[in-house]
């Protein structure tokens, strides 16, 4: 398991924890307060976060998912306090829409695996979050307070979380650089598109994204939204509308 993750310090207290050997490259971000963490994302966990996480801080962790997907909540099983939004709480009990035959092909799907890695063995974590979110609600973790966000499309219950104070928005699944993906059943284009107005009017000097490029700056919250918003218009805003290109960023729906 040497080397499955891999570190960047963004300030004293906010540290990227990466997943580049994997396909996804799933990003994992930890924030330290004066009092506790808050771990949003906690990865495919193929590999024990929590070891990495402890080496970073000494103050008791909460999780919290952008949203319930495999890659997302893979090392939620080291955190019994978790935080999770209440339309996606059917699939942390076994509700969630794809057999694990299938996650297990995803998760070792163009991936550099650990030696002696066995996929049989994976698990998509289930149990009830110690807090159900809503859009608004204030993660205060001493000194620092994260504002949670709702922001449906990519998923029913996806979060965003905005750090006023620094300028900071971790916007998970709803925006990076990579195709977005709003074309499975459990994805919603409209809502997508009311997300991203949402989080556009916000003043973000940082964007935090849950994969690939960590070159991303705010204009394209802007940018995704009046793509969205052309679609709409274009009548193609739905699912099988197609998959669009716009060069750094494209969107399949």
């Amino acid at each position: 398991m040497e080397d499955w993750f891999t570190f960047d310090k963004i300030d004293t207290g906010t540290y990227i924890i990466s997943e580049y050997r994997h396909w996804e490259e799933t990003h994992c971000y930890l924030l330290e307060g004066e009092e506790r963490c808050l771990l949003i994302d906690t990865g495919l966990g193929i590999s024990n976060i929590s070891e990495e996480v402890k080496k970073l801080t000494d103050k008791p962790v909460t999780a919290v998912a952008t949203h319930i997907h495999w890659d997302h909540i893979g090392g939620h099983e080291y955190y019994q306090d978790f935080y999770a939004h209440e339309a996606e709480l059917n699939w942390l009990n076994g509700e969630f829409p794809l057999t694990m035959n299938t996650i297990r092909k995803m998760v070792i799907d163009r991936c550099d695996l650990p030696e002696g890695y066995d996929v049989n063995t994976y698990k998509f974590f289930q149990g009830m979050p110690t807090r159900i979110l809503k859009d608004g609600d204030i993660i205060d973790l001493g000194g620092r307070k994260i504002t949670v966000l709702h922001t449906p499309g990519h998923s029913p219950g996806h979060l965003c979380f905005w750090e006023l104070q620094r300028g900071y928005l971790f916007t998970g699944d709803l925006v990076y650089k990579d195709t977005l993906f709003a074309y499975y059943p459990s994805t919603d284009p409209q809502a997508y598109l009311a997300s991203l107005e949402k989080i556009a009017a916000l003043p973000v000097k940082k964007v935090f994204p849950a994969h690939h490029s960590l070159d991303i700056q705010p204009e394209i919250l802007s940018r995704m939204r009046d793509a969205f918003l052309q679609l709409k218009v274009d009548g193609n805003l739905h699912h099988g509308g197609g998959t669009f290109d716009y060069g750094d960023w494209a969107v399949w729906l």
